[in-house]
């Protein structure tokens, strides 16, 4: 399913939009050594709530996953990159955590992630690493206009990755976003210019690209739902929902 948001929803979905942003926002700030993740879910919900919002996340079951998935948060922590389980671990210096937040608001969906540093970094390839899926998703975002294909949109972000080094996988990628979390295009993070669905003004796309620093291979941990680089290597992810404007790309997830 492909929807095509109206004027009011558009409005509804910058709303969703800037409230995704400021509880990242929020919580990267808290995300300090000593942090327990199982707090990070708390305060996750905890906003959520205040805010009149329902979570994307507590009720998700996919068939990739062992679900429900029970939290209002991913936490992916060094190795893990996609759809970390959080439990009870406590923050330490140099760990490097992602976040990934989708929420509905008045019927409109946002979906968000960042990763950070923890503290001191222990070493400059994460955070070169970080930048380099931040330029992915600006280079994937200066794609998305009118027009465009999806291919166009996996080049650009691809490009970004493989000219940095990294291995691109494809099973887990960007997506379209509106009254559900996940729908169709799928946006990959590499492929072919010019091909795929075309983009037109009024829909919302989440795109992420994520990476891992020595590999392209997931495994998944016994929780059945955190995703992990298959030789524990460190990884990263960024994304943020978009709005397909006659103007080109509108970014509502800004944290």
């Amino acid at each position: 399913m492909i929807e095509i948001l109206s004027r009011a929803e558009l409005v509804r979905a910058r709303e969703t939009g800037a409230l995704v942003g400021s509880i990242l926002r929020t919580l990267r700030d808290r995300g300090t050594a000593g942090t327990n993740l199982l707090d990070i879910d708390r305060w996750a919900r905890e906003m959520i709530a205040d805010a009149g919002a329902t979570s994307c996340y507590v009720d998700y079951a996919p068939p990739f996953g062992r679900g429900p998935f029970g939290h209002h948060i991913c936490t992916s922590v060094n190795d893990a990159v996609l759809h970390g389980l959080p439990h009870d671990r406590e923050l330490a210096d140099g760990d490097l955590l992602s976040l990934d937040l989708a929420v509905s608001l008045g019927g409109v969906v946002a979906d968000a992630a960042v990763s950070m540093v923890v503290g001191a970094p222990r070493a400059p390839e994460d955070e070169a690493m970080i930048r380099t899926t931040e330029e992915a998703l600006a280079a994937g975002i200066a794609a998305a206009r009118p027009g465009a294909r999806v291919g166009d949109l996996s080049h650009a972000i691809g490009t970004v990755l493989t000219d940095a080094g990294h291995r691109v996988n494809t099973d887990f990628g960007g997506h379209g976003v509106g009254s559900t979390m996940h729908q169709d295009p799928h946006v990959p993070n590499h492929g072919r210019p010019g091909r795929g669905f075309t983009l037109r003004e009024g829909m919302l796309l989440a795109l992420e690209p994520w990476v891992m620093a020595d590999t392209d291979e997931l495994v998944t941990d016994p929780d059945g739902w955190t995703l992990r680089s298959a030789t524990g290597c460190r990884t990263a992810h960024s994304e943020h929902t978009v709005a397909v404007t006659a103007d080109g790309a509108e970014v509502l997830t800004l944290a």
